[in-house]
């Protein structure tokens, strides 16, 4: 027994010396699924399916075992809507339009979209969508009246209300946020981080009902630079990506990582590849050192918590979520992807 207990010590003390390990893809193929003149900017993973919404009004699934599509358009008055902003519950799928009028709707009882919520001015602008549990969901858009634009639902989505500025952090001016994949928006349980176009990240620790700001060290003087994207791998650990889009090129101060639930970050890789990237995404099981970006020039996987990166594909693609370590799901412009990374 004596010498039973020595083992089993050395091998506790083993097991916890041993460092996290990295997938350390070494590809990715890539194979469509879906193509149409559509630009695809939000995804959502959903029972088996992925659902999607797009320009034009149009909105589907894809069966990701059986491969069928199913799509729809929605029309409101004779508008086409322009869908960057998609989430779901337990029961629901939503999406919400970007511009005057802001639309938003959720699965109607009878099978059609049923319109929840509905914003008009010249000057609104929602950016993306997110639920906490299946009662509570925020979405966000660009400032108005001196602070962000922030609506939130505690019935499932029945009902939005929109929060006053005086309840919210005075925003600087013209700050707003990218519709450019639905990711701008994180949360681990009630916790909840908001990325924006100033390079800040508004913190909420109660589901959007206080909030306080961070500043990081990303680009951010022009309309066009900002972050793009966040992902957080625990409530702690996340990454932060953008840049400018129209200097895809530069690769200075566009990415950063932060290791206390965002009150600071440190730039990663610093004027190396990757330049911009619209989407940013830890692997779900990869000990947080693995991470994806893509954007309309390629795909980049960083092995070391983002210290260095290799471009794997040369594919455009605006947005992507894991299936699991290995399967993902990208979109772009004209299609959805199925990427596979070895």
């Amino acid at each position: 027994m004596k010498y039973l207990s020595v083992i089993i010590g050395l091998l506790f003390l083993a097991s916890c010396n041993e460092k996290p390990k990295s997938l350390q893809y070494k590809s990715v193929t890539v194979e469509t699924i879906y193509e149409d003149s559509l630009s695809i900017r939000a995804i959502e993973l959903m029972d088996g399916s992925l659902a999607f919404a797009a320009d034009k009004g149009t909105f589907g699934s894809v069966d990701l075992k059986k491969g069928i599509v199913r799509t729809k358009v929605q029309i409101y008055d004779s508008i086409l809507p322009q869908f960057r902003a998609v989430a779901h519950t337990a029961t629901d799928f939503f999406m919400l339009s970007i511009s005057n009028p802001a639309l938003l709707y959720k699965t109607g009882d009878q099978g059609d979209m049923e319109l929840v919520y509905k914003e008009e001015n010249e000057k609104v602008f929602y950016d993306a969508m997110k639920f906490w549990n299946d009662k509570e969901g925020i979405a966000i858009g660009d400032s108005m009246d001196g602070c962000l634009s922030i609506i939130i639902t505690r019935d499932g989505g029945k009902t939005w209300k929109k929060s006053p500025c005086t309840l919210l952090p005075k925003s600087i001016e013209g700050e707003g946020a990218f519709a450019a994949s639905n990711t701008n928006i994180e949360m681990i349980g009630d916790k909840t981080w908001l990325a924006t176009t100033k390079g800040n990240i508004y913190y909420s620790s109660d589901k959007g009902k206080t909030w306080e700001v961070y500043t990081t060290p990303m680009l951010k003087e022009k309309e066009t630079e900002g972050i793009y994207s966040i992902s957080f791998f625990d409530s702690k650990l996340g990454v932060a990506f953008g840049g400018d889009y129209t200097r895809a090129e530069n690769k200075n101060s566009n990415k950063a990582l932060t290791k206390d639930g965002g009150k600071t970050w440190q730039l990663l890789a610093d004027g190396q590849e990757p330049g911009y990237m619209s989407c940013v995404q830890f692997v779900p099981t990869g000990s947080g050192l693995d991470i994806v970006a893509v954007g309309f020039n390629g795909i980049s996987y960083s092995g070391d918590m983002g210290s260095n990166w290799k471009k794997l594909s040369n594919e455009s693609f605006y947005t992507i979520r894991f299936l699991n370590d290995s399967i993902a799901y990208a979109a772009g412009s004209g299609r959805i992807s199925k990427l596979t990374f070895k």
